[in-house]
Parts: structure tokens; sequence; C-alpha cells
């Protein structure tokens, strides 16, 4: 329970009226949320207006609400009007919670691809060396090893700063969490009191929300202006943005690279499907992971570790001993000499960089087969442009669908096709049903051929009309094969 006073601390209030002595429980967005005791948030939204249900959430009880405009409300109710209701409720929800984030070593990575990867790599290195830390991630959200299940990136503010304040509750010292480009933009993350900000890359993606490729650059840049002169801003150097998200921040500034002067460094020496040789700082590291993207990865992991003040012997002892994250580049081979692998990729860029991946690998004896999908209601432009690369970069390729949300599949695999130029129609496959296509796969790879399944993952769903249905791509792949191989 804690007093309106106390909330409205550091929100710019354009308008008040009534009390400002009101105890508060609970602060909400949801107006189905909405009773006596909580204070309402009215957002709007792309899709519903929370302005439209104020009446609603005054007759459930709800005394005290946030509005971004002057309305007519009972004299019993408090109405307070701000410019931004969602940078007002991130702001509430740090007070509310005691300013969890003031209490831990909080390190936000942002970036298109490589954020799971990066603050999975850096939960799991911390927890080896010894901490208590905390995960926001899109696939868990953990305290030590309590599990939590993730349903965004970046959760909701309320959300996130209650899970902050259970990580310091628990004696977390550490918190690792991804910053997405629409947290960012939402004011999810407003408010947090950051120890250092990692940008990893920035390729097309989210251009449905962001419109503008220009845009999504300078959301992302945001996150680093708004870091303080206490923490420290790292970002990769490789990538041709990477410097523009420094040239605001009051935070240290450092860099990264594999291919630029940077102040950390790697060279790939070895990338085979045992793992990765790396060079790193001028110390040899042999790790599990395998990659370029993933030599980026724990480079990015490595300079963290360093810029927090960890002894960099015990951080590449601990570093070599790291497994790859669920549904990144996860691979098995089977007892007839196959290899499949399952990636998350479902940007360009991504399924650009496992592409290359499995061809510095290959001996180009084998087959590589791609079955690849693109989500419904998502970005269209990377539709055609990720079958491009899937059939420029493969010897056989087939289309399917991946999540297609509320869109109709056949219209996304349509899309797709629009990118298939026509030398690459005869290797191209589309087929509607996506174990269907994982089947095909399998049934038509021979011994020391590659299948790459990308766009899903991690995840164990694949979503149909509004309609999660149990889909593990991994899961499915293995089942296949045991069938073949009896």
């Amino acid at each position: 329970m804690k007093n309106l006073k106390d909330i409205v601390e550091g929100i710019e209030i354009v308008k008040q009226s009534g009390s400002s002595d009101a105890q508060i429980s609970e602060l909400v967005f949801d107006s189905r949320k909405a009773k006596e005791g909580t204070a309402f948030f009215a957002i709007k939204g792309s899709a519903v207006d929370g302005h439209d249900f104020i009446p609603a959430v005054i007759a459930a009880g709800c005394k005290v609400v946030f509005a971004d405009h002057a309305i007519e409300v009972p004299g019993n109710v408090t109405l307070i009007v701000t410019e931004n209701t969602s940078k007002s409720l991130a702001l509430a929800a740090t007070n509310f919670y005691n300013h969890p984030s003031k209490n831990l070593k909080l390190v936000g990575v942002t970036g298109t691809n490589g954020k799971t990867t990066t603050t999975t790599l850096l939960f799991n290195l911390y927890t080896k060396l010894g901490f208590h830390c905390g995960l926001l991630s899109t696939v868990v959200n953990k305290i030590g090893n309590q599990a939590i299940a993730s349903t965004h990136t970046t959760p909701d503010p309320v959300s996130l700063n209650a899970l902050l304040a259970q990580m310091v509750e628990d004696g977390c010292s550490h918190c690792f969490m991804e910053v997405s480009s629409h947290a960012v933009h939402q004011h999810r993350v407003t408010g947090l009191d950051f120890a250092g900000g990692v940008f990893t890359n920035i390729t097309h993606d989210h251009l449905d929300y962001h419109k503008t490729f220009a845009e999504y650059i300078n959301v992302k840049k945001a996150f680093f202006d708004h870091l303080s002169a206490d923490a420290f801003a790292l970002t990769n150097v490789d990538d041709k943005n990477g410097m523009v998200m420094l040239q605001n921040t009051k935070a240290e500034k450092h860099t990264y690279a594999l291919k630029s002067p940077a102040d950390f460094k790697v060279k790939v020496i070895e990338n085979q499907f045992s793992g990765l040789v790396l060079n790193m700082n001028g110390v040899e590291l042999w790790t599990r992971l395998i990659g370029d993207f993933n030599a980026y990865n724990l480079l990015a992991v490595f300079a963290v570790s360093q810029l927090l003040g960890e002894d960099t012997t015990e951080v590449m002892t601990v570093l070599s001993n790291l497994e790859s994250v669920e549904g990144r580049f996860e691979y098995f081979q089977t007892t007839s000499g196959i290899t499949a692998i399952v990636d998350y990729a479902h940007t360009p860029d991504a399924l650009e960089n496992v592409l290359k991946t499995i061809a510095n690998i290959r001996t180009k004896n084998e087959t590589v087969y791609t079955v690849v999908g693109c989500g419904g209601d998502r970005d269209k432009a990377k539709r055609p442009q990720m079958a491009a690369i899937a059939c420029e970069m493969s010897d056989r390729v087939i289309l399917t669908s991946d999540n297609p949300r509320s869109e109709d599949p056949a219209v996304i695999l349509d899309e797709m096709m629009a990118g298939v130029e026509g030398q690459h129609f005869k290797k191209t496959l589309s087929i509607l049903d996506r174990e269907q296509a994982i089947k095909t796969a399998v049934s038509m790879a021979e011994k020391g051929d590659i299948i790459l399944i990308a766009g899903k993952g991690h995840e164990k769903y694949q979503e149909i009309k509004g309609v999660k249905h149990d889909f593990d791509d991994m899961q499915i792949t293995i089942e296949l094969f045991k069938k073949l191989e009896k």
C-alpha cells in the first residue's frame, strides 16, 4: 500500500483535481483489473484507448485515474492529467516498488538480433561465478533458479518493477534484461537505473510498428541517451549504426568488434560443429558455441564482465563451459549422420547469419535444406527477403507457416514466394503445414546433409487464428528422425 503523494514523485502533472492522500494498493492499466484501492492509467494503444474505459473503472470502485487530457469525473475521484500516461505509469511503478533497479546492477541489452543469447549467457556466467542473479528475456524470466513464464521480450512497467523488486527481496545482486524497441518507445523501461547498456546490431525488423528504419534506429538510440553518467554504454562498432548509439549518451563509452578497431576484440580461429576457437583480447578460448554471431555474443558478455570488474581468468574459464541457449543454433546429429539445426532466426539478417555459419562449416559435399516461414501480423516487407536469402544460401528450400496468427498462412507464403527468383523455382517447395514441411526435409536428407529449421526456435507453440497449439520444432524433428531410423 502506497500513498498517492509518493507514487507521483517525479511525474510532471499538467492538472490535478481531487485529493492527493489516497492509499493505493495496485497500479493498473487494464480496466478489467480496476477496483477500489487501485490507480488506473488510461493509455492510448494502437487498437484500444484506455480513456474509453474510465467510466467503467470508476463504476468498479477506482478512485484515482491518470489521463492525458482533462475529463469529467465525480467529485470523489482524483483525476491526474499528465502529458504521457505510459511514461507516468513507468515512473509510478518505480516509485510504488521502491526503485528496485537502484539496488541491482541492471544491464540492458538491445538490438535486432542477439539479445536473448547475450542476456542468457550473462546470467549463466554470473551464476557460475557465484552471484545470485535475475534474468528478463524473451524465453524465460528467472530469479535465481526460479523460472517465471515470459510473455513479452520486455514486460510492462508494473510487471517489470514487480519482478525487479522480487529479485531484490530474494537477494539478487545483478539482473540482465532484454530491452526491445517497443519497450523503449512505450516507456516500459523509463525510470529504471541501469548499470550499463549493450547494443548488438540493428537490421530490418519491426517496421510494421516503427514505420521507418530511421525511427527504429532512433528508438534504440533513445535507450542509450537516457543512461546515466555512472553507467557504461557498450556498442558493436562492426554494425554501421553502432557509433550512432553513443552520440548523445552521458554514459562511459566502450566498443567491441570482430573486424574493426575496438576496446574489446575477438578473432575467430576455428569454427566447427564442435565449437569455436577464439582469440579474445589476446587470450585463446575454446567454446561450445558456434558461428561468428556467437563470437559477437561472447565478446559482448566478456566485455560486460570486465566493465563490471570481474576477474579475467575466471570469466574465460566459465565462458569456455557455457552451452548454447535454447532455440539459438541448437543442433543434434542423427545416427545416420544428418545434422538438424533449430534456430530462432526470424529476420533477414539473422537467417543470413545462420546460413553463413553453416556455409563456413560445411564441406560442400552435402545438401543444405532450409525450412523457414514468416510470422503473421508482423512486418510484411521482410517476407520476400527471407525467402530470397534462404534460396540464395541453401541447396533446397521449403517455405512453410511460422505463427500465422490472424493472417491467412497461404497469403503469407505467397508473399514469401514473391522473393524467389526464377532460377531458384526448381529447388523451392511451398508446404503450408509446418510439421509436413519438416517431415519432407527429414525424408529427403541423406548422410552428411544439414537441415536448418528457422523462425520459431525456443517457441513451444504455433499460433493460428488466436489459438496457440503445441508445437516444438526440435521435438518434432527428433521424433521424425527416430521413426525414420527404426
